[in-house]
């Protein structure tokens, strides 16, 4: 009776010391995650608690998996491509994904233009949702579509309201590529652009990625923080730039609606 007593506390403590290994190493990448930066080896052991073999082997492992990126310089980690793809995976197909699809439909409802959801992923614009309102003439773009930031009313809001180191670094660093004769392919009137999105609280699009599409976009804060952008946009035909700006205040209704749903 005693050896089976014995064999039973003994699976019982390594099962315990395996689901704590497993919330440690998810502890790293929670850490890489809430950092929204490259981190080092030290400042990972600082925010995990784990010793510097621990976490050399786990990054190693998580590395080997695509769920961490090793920078070039090799002395910091990053979130790698599937861990990226894995996130966006679950906004966009979560159990609150629904109400917030829900938001959305009731907006293309209420300005009868096609709205959408998107988010910044790896320096460029990603759609987490979208519901198209019924015209002949729109721009057909799908969840998980991506599309150049400096060209898009939300990419251009969300780069806007970041703070101004990583915005200056991305600004710098991103190609400005030309698509219609609007775009803003200078650097300096992109700042000033910019500014203008940071003042009035919301971002256009004035024909600078589709000739003939205009867009305007406001943002979705939680915790006071810029998360994601909701959007309206429309063949101008139809929807003039100056009575798209005249929606931003049901644009913001719904974007507060849509925060409640990542609290």
């Amino acid at each position: 009776m005693a050896t089976l007593v014995d064999a039973s506390e003994r699976a019982r403590r390594e099962a315990a010391l395996e689901n704590s290994s497993t919330l440690k190493a998810l502890s790293v990448l929670e850490a890489l995650v809430q950092a929204g930066r490259p981190v080092t080896l030290t400042e990972l052991m600082q925010a995990t608690g784990l010793p510097k073999p621990s976490l050399h082997r786990t990054l190693s492992l998580f590395e080997d998996g695509g769920y961490v990126r090793r920078e070039p310089a090799g002395r910091a980690y990053s979130v790698g491509s599937r861990l990226s793809s894995l996130g966006l995976a679950i906004l966009t197909h979560d159990s609150v994904a629904a109400l917030r699809h829900a938001v959305l439909r009731q907006l293309v409802a209420d300005v009868g233009e096609t709205c959408n959801l998107a988010m910044l992923h790896r320096g460029e614009l990603v759609y987490l949702d979208r519901v198209e309102a019924d015209w002949p003439l729109r721009l057909h773009l799908p969840v998980g579509s991506t599309i150049p930031v400096h060209c898009s009313a939300s990419g251009k809001l969300l780069i806007a309201l970041m703070p101004a180191e990583p915005r200056a670094a991305l600004l710098s660093a991103m190609p400005l590529a030309r698509f219609t004769e609007r775009t803003i392919t200078d650097r300096t009137l992109m700042e000033k652009e910019l500014d203008r999105i940071v003042a009035t609280g919301y971002a256009l699009d004035n024909e600078e990625y589709v000739a003939g599409v205009a867009c305007v976009a406001v943002p979705v804060r939680v915790g006071g923080e810029p998360v994601a952008a909701v959007a309206v946009h429309a063949a101008t035909a139809r929807l003039p730039l100056q009575m798209a700006i005249e929606l931003v205040p049901r644009l913001t209704q719904a974007a507060q609606r849509i925060a409640d749903t990542f609290a």
